[in-house]
């Protein structure tokens, strides 16, 4: 049974209604956090302290008192609300945790559908955990541990086999909610319906991306990535380069996060690394392999320092502050002082920056002669090899493999991809120039002809496998990639910004694919051709993307030069352009149905609000955000932000009106950006009928079946509706509410002008409150405080800061 493969045909959600964690540490509150993200009322277990704090003796409370008992789970659910980023969709998601200890309430666990261990990593403690498990356990319950190496197999012996039926690993990634793998690892006995309904639950319900592990020492992913930190620490010896030239390397020039490798060292906990690297060398009987997980000297000075990281405030990395303020300072390996960084200044590197794909990155940079290319090289082939070596030790196919390093270390590319990438016979005939051996399963894949881990037969991928064969690879029809079907000829029409694809079942979808998504005038002309489109040939369009963030706004770059040439008619029509491809949006005769993710900001947010629907990923950050570079929304953000508002609202009434209008212009005028997709529907980015998607590959699909079902229930457009206004009166008392603000010192002068051109759009101008007004009267009165705006000396300073630092500036 070990290491068994399931079939995703036929797998049935198993039914979860309320969960168990026990352990409150930073891991097992984060799990407890995300089983509440998606719903699952959790109860959350600790051991009883054995003694008081002084808090606690000065409240007169006993070690009897059940809020000294719950002590430890209460901390771990109030470290939720601290931890940045939030472990939370909203807070109020927390309501679904209950606390509780491992004496008093463990009892409770046989009224629970999943109990997940989350204790210290010691096998004798967990055997004896599962024994009690077992002692309330009600049949049907799956019970897990969250173990991120020890022996799934040796923990449940003695425990019975239905008991053993029901139990396995399940290895998330810290932080939970942001990371996308789960590891799932069967004991000998794991019922093979219970894991094959566990993998569906845990990617319909918790939004995994899930590999099925054999029982090896560390699993799939912190096998092969702490060989490869491992790799790149005695690379790094080698070379004598410092941990921030080798960060140089082996952070995105290599497809790879931006914390490379020290920094994420740093982050991980320099303790934690050598626990897991020892937990490998210590169950692997092979001498060479024993040997490469010998944690090195200066890793093993480093943590008798202390020096473990971001938790002790230093590491490989160290904040100080100096005269010019925080300065990070980095680790002389050779002197153990730390010393200012410095950037490893190769050709290779600036190469690999121009390189248009990831697989002409990675060539430029492992290929070159230089001190990055060595480094490159020395790293890549040693990953590669290992991980070609063990991998039918560790895994059933390749697919897992480059699955659990995409997911659980966000490596853009997994090793047979990166194999693929930087080309197979190319690598190996230097591999074999440098005496190094070959496995066998890249000799079969070079002997077949084959020079690739990956190829494409009739618009099917397909991987080699452990038999030395091609095969489909198993992908669930909830995986829809743009990619793949404009390489098989699905392309409607398309440019540089956008193209139109089509999805299937006559819907079409528009792909924003301009630098960052930024709109501009090759987006906004797709946005028409569409609507065209759509209208005469299909039954809905999803607008979505393949890009890291569903759209940044509109292309900022290009206004601010049209601004310094005060180019003002060309500015006037661009947004008019916009405005009316929204409106063309909001009317078509077809569904329309948004399918934002990550940074939806500004004219990203535009192009959702007048859409039919919103199918949003759990991880979307929507915001109206122009005011930070001078400016206010000039797409209808405004316009569609009242609408959702006053919907409802008798235009009489100005006690109920007003208030809603404060909100709109404190939400705009602060920039208010959400944290999550659930946490976006507080400030009506999203409507109460807008759906969440909690598994980002399924977001395309689950949007797509949004607009079949609006299509099939009859859709019918939206007729255009007068929006009731404030007015003047209203107007001054938003300024007035400005005024307060830029008096006490919050608001500069020009934040209170922008303030004041809100405030009269917002407002309806000058009109008596109550008045109705049309949303072609609302835009036109956008469009003006924006052209406004833009022709101030301090919004194009604005601008100008955000385009060179990423941020904003107060001026």
């Amino acid at each position: 049974m070990a290491g068994c493969k399931p079939q995703r045909g036929g797998a049935r959600l198993k039914r979860i209604k309320k969960a168990a964690v026990l352990g409150a540490g930073v891991m097992g509150a984060a799990i407890a956090g995300h089983l509440a993200n998606v719903g699952i009322p959790t109860l959350l277990l600790d051991i009883v302290p054995r003694d008081l704090t002084e808090e606690e003796k000065a409240k007169g409370l006993t070690l009897g008192d059940r809020v000294v008992r719950n002590r430890l789970a209460q901390k771990g659910k109030e470290r939720l609300f601290k931890e940045k980023p939030s472990p939370l969709y909203t807070k109020e998601a927390a309501d679904l945790i209950q606390v509780g200890n491992l004496e008093d309430d463990f009892d409770s666990l046989k009224d629970v559908d999943w109990i997940i261990e989350v204790v210290v990593e010691n096998l004798k403690i967990k055997q004896d955990l599962f024994a009690r498990i077992e002692s309330v356990w009600k049949p049907g319950t799956v019970v897990s541990s969250n173990t991120s190496g020890i022996s799934i197999n040796k923990m449940v012996e003695g425990r019975s086999e239905a008991f053993r039926k029901h139990f396995l690993g399940t290895h998330f990634f810290n932080p939970p909610r942001y990371l996308k793998l789960l590891e799932i690892i069967p004991n000998e006995l794991t019922d093979v319906n219970i894991l094959r309904e566990m993998k569906a639950f845990a990617e319909e319900v918790l939004g995994k991306g899930v590999v099925i592990c054999k029982d090896t020492p560390n699993f799939i992913a912190n096998r092969i990535g702490t060989y490869g930190l491992q790799v790149t620490l005695k690379a790094m010896e080698e070379l004598g380069l410092g941990p921030d030239e080798v960060d140089d390397v082996t952070g995105r020039a290599m497809g790879r996060p931006k914390s490379a490798t020290f920094r994420t060292l740093d982050l991980v906990g320099l303790d934690t690394f050598v626990h897991v690297a020892d937990n490998v060398r210590e169950n692997v009987t092979n001498p060479e392999e024993q040997e490469a997980f010998q944690v090195s000297p200066l890793l093993v000075k480093m943590v008798e320092n202390k020096w473990l990281g971001e938790k002790t405030g230093q590491g490989f990395y160290k904040r100080v502050k100096t005269e010019k303020g925080k300065e990070i300072l980095v680790l002389d390996p050779a002197t153990l002082d730390y010393r200012p960084r410095k950037k490893l200044k190769a050709r290779s590197l600036e190469q690999a920056k121009r390189g248009k794909t990831q697989a002409e990155k990675l060539r430029a940079l492992v290929y070159a002669n230089d001190p990055a290319g060595k480094l490159a090289w020395i790293i890549t082939k040693k990953a590669l090899l290992y991980t070609a070596e063990h991998l039918e030790e560790i895994a059933d196919d390749i697919v897992s493999v480059d699955r659990a390093m995409r997911w659980g270390f966000n490596w853009d590319l997994g090793p047979f991809e990166l194999w693929d990438a930087i080309g197979v016979e190319k690598s190996v005939a230097r591999m074999r120039e440098e005496e190094e051996t070959i496995p066998p399963l890249v000799e079969k894949l070079l002997a077949s002809g084959a020079t690739s881990f990956y190829q494409t037969e009739e618009g099917r991928v397909q991987s080699f496998n452990i038999g030395g064969k091609f095969g489909d690879v198993d992908e669930s029809e909830k995986v829809i990639s743009l990619s793949r079907l404009k390489e098989q000829g699905k392309k409607i029409a398309g440019n540089k910004g956008a193209s139109l694809i089509d999805i299937g079942d006559d819907i079409a979808c528009l792909e924003f694919h301009s630098p960052k998504q930024a709109i501009g005038a090759d987006i906004i002309s797709m946005i028409r051709k569409a609507v065209k489109e759509v209208s005469a040939n299909y039954r809905g369009l999803v607008i979505s993307a393949e890009a890291p963030n569903f759209c940044v706004g509109a292309n900022l770059m290009l206004m601010l030069m049209e601004a310094q040439d005060y180019n003002w008619p060309e500015i006037d029509l661009m947004v008019r352009q916009f405005q009316d491809a929204m409106g063309s949006l909001r009317y078509l005769d077809r569904p329309v149905v948004a399918a934002p993710y990550g940074m939806t900001l500004g004219g990203g947010v535009e192009v959702c609000m007048p859409c039919d629907r919103i199918q949003a990923a759990a991880e979307t950050y929507m915001g109206l955000v122009e005011v930070g570079v001078g400016l206010i929304p000039g797409g209808g953000g405004n316009k569609e932000m009242l609408l959702r508002w006053t919907e409802g609202i008798d235009p009489g009434d100005r006690v109920a009106l007003q208030p809603l209008v404060n909100h709109v212009f404190e939400t705009i005028a602060q920039a208010k950006v959400s944290t999550s997709g659930p946490d976006a529907q507080k400030y009506k980015y999203l409507r109460p009928y807008d759906g969440i998607t909690i598994n980002r590959d399924h977001l395309l699909y689950e949007a797509k079946q949004v607009a079949l079902g609006l299509y099939k229930a009859g859709y019918k457009a939206p007729k255009p509706r007068k929006i009731p206004v404030v007015g003047e009166t209203g107007y001054n008392v938003l300024r007035l509410g400005a005024y307060g603000f830029l008096k006490s010192g919050y608001i500069t002068e020009h934040d209170y002008k922008i303030a004041g051109k809100l405030a009269y759009v917002l407002a309806g101008g000058a009109v008596p409150e109550g008045t109705l007004v049309s949303e072609q009267y609302l835009l036109d009165l956008e469009r003006e405080a924006f052209l406004s705006l833009i022709g101030e000396p301090k919004t194009q300073a604005r601008m100008q800061y955000m385009l060179a630092k990423g941020k904003p500036l107060r001026n």
